[in-house]
């Protein structure tokens, strides 16, 4: 008896070790959101600081975002799955042919200033949306102090310029630090 008792508990414990370990851990729809956008997140971030790096008037900065940001976001895009998205949006626009947010867009980033206004907004807060058969995840992004020598109130002359040049239409400056300068939404429909 002892024996079958050892023999069935040793047998109920493989199996249970055995079925926790090929179990594959899932990602909710918020952390899979998440990886999406810090994986385009710091793809700018990266190249943003390359090019003012490399050059301290901002000028390369710009010419980046230009010629080179949609392409970027196009390149993110296709590295993930079928069924997933990522981009970013603004209330105050530059690039309005390809950043244009929807009315969902705006609710929540008018829910950001609100908060950032309140005094009650966090880095952490992540919102998550359910749209119809896609959820989407947002996170806000701050106007830092490098953000605002392109999309501040005082550009300079040369980085004016620049801006006109690639966005006649532009509508993203006058931001102060901390001002909610846009977000980040990664959409993944259900599959």
């Amino acid at each position: 008896m002892k024996l079958n008792t050892l023999l069935l508990t040793t047998l109920l414990s493989s199996s249970m070790a055995l079925a926790s370990e090929s179990t594959p851990t899932e990602m909710t729809v918020k952390q899979e959101g998440i990886k999406y956008i810090k994986m385009l997140g710091g793809a700018l971030k990266t190249e943003l600081q390359a090019h003012m790096k490399a050059d301290k008037t901002g000028v390369g900065a710009v010419t980046f975002c230009t010629t080179d940001a949609t392409k970027l976001t196009a390149e993110i895009n296709s590295k993930l799955p079928a069924y997933a998205n990522v981009r970013r949006t603004s209330l105050k626009l530059r690039n309005s042919e390809k950043n244009a947010a929807d009315a969902l867009d705006t609710k929540i980033m008018k829910e950001y200033v609100a908060s950032i206004e309140a005094k009650t907004f966090t880095p952490k807060d992540i919102k998550v949306v359910e749209d119809g058969d896609v959820t989407r995840v947002y996170k806000a992004l701050l106007a830092k102090p490098v953000c605002l020598i392109c999309h501040g109130s005082k550009i300079s002359k040369v980085i004016q310029e620049e801006i006109t040049k690639g966005y006649p239409h532009d509508k993203a400056v006058d931001f102060k630090e901390n001002s909610l300068r846009g977000v980040i939404v990664a959409e993944i429909k259900k599959h």
